[in-house]
């Protein structure tokens, strides 16, 4: 977890290479090549007219929490070991897509939470085995890399 946490912070301390993909009024996206595998980093950027409390809320990865609610790309998540307060092992399930051609997914993580002294918040995570949480029938197991959310303050 705290690698691939050092991971996100390295991704976001490094400006070079990034490629503008996407943008509209709220939300940037940008891509670059991976140095780790054969494909790429996607990054997306925004700024939200809200706390950095009320977002963190909005984008943490806790069972029960909001993203379930909002993102349709998580379908269900759940906390499989608490290894402390900060980091956790979790089950995150997909839905199907493109009328259930692309089957539903579920991916075992390792997740860290961070508050750094600026006030940003973190969350990283990367894929892991465990014993509690084998491969499910009508699923298919997908593997994460290094990945994560930033949730910065902004002056104003």
């Amino acid at each position: 977890a705290e690698a691939a946490a050092e991971q996100l912070r390295l991704y976001r301390r490094d400006p070079d290479g990034w490629r503008d993909c996407r943008s509209t009024g709220e939300v940037a996206v940008s891509w670059r090549p991976s140095a780790e595998f054969a494909g790429n980093l996607y990054k997306g950027e925004g700024i939200l007219p809200a706390s950095p409390q009320n977002v963190w809320e909005c984008i943490k990865p806790v069972a029960g929490g909001l993203r379930t609610k909002w993102d349709q790309n998580v379908k269900d998540f759940e906390v499989i070991e608490a290894i402390s307060d900060t980091v956790s092992i979790c089950r995150t399930t997909t839905p199907s897509a493109c009328m259930r051609i692309i089957s539903p997914r579920e991916f075992v993580d390792v997740v860290v939470m961070k508050q750094y002294e600026d006030g940003t918040m973190l969350s990283a995570a990367t894929n892991v085995e465990h014993p509690l949480c084998p491969p499910q029938p009508n699923f298919v197991r997908g593997f994460n890399y290094p990945c994560g959310c930033f949730c910065i303050p902004v002056p104003g």
